[in-house]
């Protein structure tokens, strides 16, 4: 894999919608074939690009996109903040469209102006979990990883190697 370079979340979504007809056919022949092995070329994909790649230089994910909170993300990132939960709550979330409680605001209200996350030992799930690149059973998330090239330049650049080595 190439180095993976920042590239703007406007610039992330033209080159996806470039290529979505084609990622989407590539897409539905992985669902069908369902390769044994995807979740290793994924894993060394995600390990290679990270190689070489800093989200600090980025942080695309907290400035356009927010994590679904969980009850306990909200009680861990209170106590963090030497806050009540209800106070957080007040303060940083609002519930979204599906009754998910997410951050009220983007940029995430965390991000601090270097890129650096202001609780990032106590982040959430879904924070810690992204871009997903790295997680078992990938072919189940597809569709959704499909998205995320949208926002992550090494997300983008893993769905551009799959599509060279299958």
């Amino acid at each position: 894999m190439q180095k993976v370079e920042y590239i703007s979340p406007e610039e992330l979504k033209l080159l996806t919608d470039k290529s979505r007809q084609e990622t989407t056919t590539f897409i539905k022949k992985l669902k069908k074939k369902k390769p044994k092995n995807l979740d290793d070329v994924v894993h060394s994909l995600h390990r290679e690009a990270f190689d070489s790649f800093s989200c600090l230089d980025c942080a695309n994910c907290c400035k356009t996109i927010g994590p679904r909170l969980t009850d306990k993300d909200i009680d861990r990132l209170a106590k963090h903040l030497k806050m009540k939960p209800s106070a957080f709550l007040e303060q940083y979330v609002k519930t979204d469209e599906d009754g998910d409680f997410v951050f009220n605001s983007h940029p995430c209200p965390l991000l601090l102006p270097d890129n650096y996350c202001l609780v990032y030992e106590n982040r959430p799930k879904a924070c810690r979990e992204y871009p997903h690149t790295d997680r078992k059973r990938f072919v189940q998330i597809l569709n959704l990883s499909h998205k995320n090239c949208e926002t992550c330049p090494v997300v983008y650049e893993v769905f551009e190697e799959m599509k060279q080595n299958y």
